[in-house]
C-alpha cells in the first residue's frame, strides 16, 4: 500500500475515493511510446483490418493444389470466399470486404463465371485433383454420393427443374454428384437437371472417370439409393467391384430369403455369402448365378474397427472387402 486516502461506509463515499486513487496512480505508471512524441492525443484510430492469417492459409492451399495455373484471380477470390462462407456472388464480395481482402468488383466476378463455363475450368480442376490424389492417396476405392440444391425460383429453366423430393418440396432444384477418393478428397463433380433421379447419375460419372484417366480396376462405394440393380449389373459387366452401404433394416432382395429362413440377428463382423440370379444380356432368358458377399458390422463393431486402424479405412480381415465400415457388398 502506497498511501491511505480515507475510509468509506457507503457506495457514495467510496466512488470519489476510488477516483482519487486512480489519479494518484496514473503518474506512477510507465507507458510504452508507441506514438510519435508530437502526437497531442493518446487515442488511436483504426483505419482498417485484414484477416491475413486466414487468407494466407487458403491461398497457400490453393497454390499447393496447382489451381494457380488457371491464372484467374477473380475466380480464386470467389472460390476461397465461398470456402469461408458459402453464399451468393454478391455475398462473397461482402465477405471479402468484411475480411479486409482486396478483391475484384462484382461485375468482374460475373464475367469470371462466364469464363468458367466457356473455358471449361471444371475439367482442368478435376485433372489437377486427380493428379494430387494419385500422388498422395490410393485410387483403388472411390466414393460417390449426390446432394440436392433447391432454389427459390418461380420458373424452371432447363437445369433447375422440379423433381422428386423426400421433403415434398416443389421448388426447382439441381442434382449435384460428387466422386471422391477414400479420404474424401474430391475427384470429380457433375451437375444434373433437377428431375433426374439419383440412380441415373452414378454410372455415367464413374464410367467417364474411368475413361478420362484410363483406369481399369476400381471399387465403387455408394449408398443403396445410387447403386440400383441396373447399376450393379453394369459395374459388374465392366469388371468393377462395388460396395453398397445400407442399414440392416433395409435388406437387399438377395438377403430377404436368408433373413426369412435364418433370421436377421447377427453378431458384428459376420460374413454371409448369397447366390443371386443375374439375367444374361441378349435373347437368352437363362440366368447366371453370381455370389454376393455381405459383411455385417454393428455400430460398436464399426467404432472398434475405426479405432483399431487409427481412424483410417482399410481391409476387413478375412472378408475380401475394403473400404470404410458399414454394410459392405461385393
Amino acid at each position: 500500500m502506497l498511501e491511505h486516502l480515507g475510509s468509506a461506509h457507503t457506495s457514495e463515499e467510496l466512488f470519489p475515493l476510488v477516483a482519487a486513487a486512480r489519479q494518484r496512480l496514473a503518474p506512477l505508471q510507465d507507458e510504452l511510446d508507441f506514438l510519435p512524441s508530437a502526437a497531442a492525443s493518446r487515442s488511436v484510430t483504426i483505419t482498417g483490418r485484414r484477416s491475413i492469417a486466414l487468407w494466407g492459409s487458403l491461398r497457400r492451399v490453393h497454390t499447393d493444389l496447382g489451381f494457380e495455373v488457371l491464372a484467374d484471380d477473380a475466380f480464386a477470390q470467389l472460390v476461397l470466399a465461398r470456402v469461408i462462407k458459402p453464399t451468393s456472388k454478391a455475398g462473397s464480395i461482402r465477405k471479402l470486404d468484411a475480411l479486409g481482402i482486396p478483391h475484384a468488383g462484382l461485375r468482374s466476378v460475373f464475367r469470371c463465371s462466364a469464363r468458367f463455363r466457356a473455358e471449361d475450368y471444371r475439367s482442368e480442376i478435376s485433372q489437377l485433383c486427380f493428379e494430387n490424389a494419385r500422388v498422395d492417396g490410393n485410387l483403388t476405392l472411390v466414393l460417390y454420393d449426390v446432394t440436392i440444391l433447391c432454389f427459390e425460383a418461380e420458373h424452371e429453366d432447363g437445369l433447375r427443374e422440379v423433381g422428386f423430393s423426400e421433403e415434398c418440396r416443389v421448388d426447382p432444384r439441381i442434382v449435384v454428384g460428387l466422386l471422391t477418393d477414400r479420404a474424401g478428397f474430391p475427384l470429380g463433380l457433375t451437375c444434373w437437371k433437377g428431375d433426374r433421379t439419383e440412380t441415373l447419375t452414378m454410372l455415367p460419372k464413374v464410367m467417364d472417370f474411368l475413361a478420362r484417366h484410363d483406369l481399369r480396376d476400381l471399387v465403387v462405394a455408394a449408398d443403396a439409393g445410387a447403386l440400383s440393380a441396373a447399376n450393379l449389373t453394369a459395374l459388374d459387366g465392366a469388371g468393377l467391384k462395388f460396395i453398397v452401404g445400407s442399414r440392416q433394416v433395409k435388406a437387399p432382395i438377395d438377403l430377404e430369403s436368408h433373413f426369412h429362413w435364418r433370421g436377421d440377428a447377427f453378431e458384428g463382423g459376420r460374413i454371409i455369402d448369397t447366390i443371386t440370379s443375374r439375367p444374361l444380356p441378349g435373347a437368352a432368358a437363362a440366368a447366371k448365378p453370381f455370389r454376393i458377399r455381405v459383411f455385417v458390422m454393428n455400430l460398436s463393431g464399426a467404432r472398434r474397427f475405426i479405432r483399431g486402424r487409427g481412424g483410417r479405412s482399410g481391409r476387413v480381415p478375412g472378408s475380401g472387402l475394403s473400404g470404410t465400415p458399414a454394410t459392405w457388398r461385393r
